[in-house]
C-alpha cells in the first residue's frame, strides 16, 4: 500500500530541471521549459543556475546578475522557480543535484538539456546515474539533431532514455547573445 501511496505521490510531483550557466537567460530557455510543462505534464520547471559550467568558460556575469535576468525573463509564468543549489549540494555536478531531488523520493524528475548537450553528454560526471534517476528529455536545436543522434550516450541506450521533442525551435543561444 506504502509503495501505491508513493507511486501516487510521484505522479503529482512532476518536475522539470534545466540545469546551466544562464549566461544570459534568453527565450530559448523560456521556450523549452513552457513546451516541457504542457507535452509532459509538469507541475514546475526549475532553472537550476550553476556558477560555473564545467565545461565552459568563465560566466562573463556574476551568479547574482544572472539569476537577476532570469527572473525577469521568466515574467509571468510563475510554474519556473530559479535557484542556486551549489551551496546546498556543496556540488556543482548535475549528478548530485538529481540525487537530491531523488532522494526526496517526492519528484518524478525529467531532465531538460539542448540537443547540442547530448553529443558529449557521456563525458558528464555520473551520467548514467542522471539517466537512472530522471528522465531525460532533449529538445531539437537547430543544427544539432544529426550529432546528437550518432552521440555515444544515445547509440549506447534504450530509446526509453531518452525522449526527443521537437518544436518550433527559437534561433538563438547564450554564447550568441554575449557576442552582441
Amino acid at each position: 500500500m506504502e509503495e501505491l501511496e508513493n507511486k501516487l505521490k510521484i505522479n503529482n510531483n512532476k518536475i522539470g530541471i534545466l540545469g546551466g550557466s544562464f549566461d544570459p537567460a534568453h527565450k530559448g530557455h523560456l521556450a523549452i521549459s513552457k513546451e516541457a510543462k504542457k507535452k509532459f505534464k509538469l507541475k514546475s520547471v526549475v532553472w537550476a543556475i550553476t556558477n560555473q559550467n564545467p565545461f565552459k568558460k568563465k560566466a562573463s556575469n556574476d551568479l547574482k546578475k544572472r539569476m537577476s535576468f532570469c527572473k525577469k525573463i521568466i515574467s509571468k509564468s510563475k510554474f519556473i522557480k530559479i535557484k542556486y543549489f551549489e551551496d546546498i549540494i556543496k556540488s556543482n555536478k548535475t549528478s548530485d543535484l538529481i540525487d537530491y531531488f531523488y532522494k526526496t523520493g517526492k519528484y518524478e524528475i525529467f531532465f531538460l538539456i539542448g540537443a547540442d548537450n547530448l553529443i558529449n553528454f557521456h563525458k558528464w560526471h555520473k551520467w548514467r546515474n542522471i539517466l537512472r534517476k530522471s528522465k531525460l528529455i532533449v529538445f531539437d536545436r537547430h543544427g544539432y539533431k544529426k550529432s546528437s543522434l550518432n552521440s555515444k550516450t544515445y547509440k549506447n541506450l534504450s530509446n526509453k532514455s531518452v525522449t526527443f521533442v521537437e518544436f518550433d525551435k527559437v534561433n538563438i543561444s547564450s554564447s550568441q547573445l554575449r557576442k552582441i
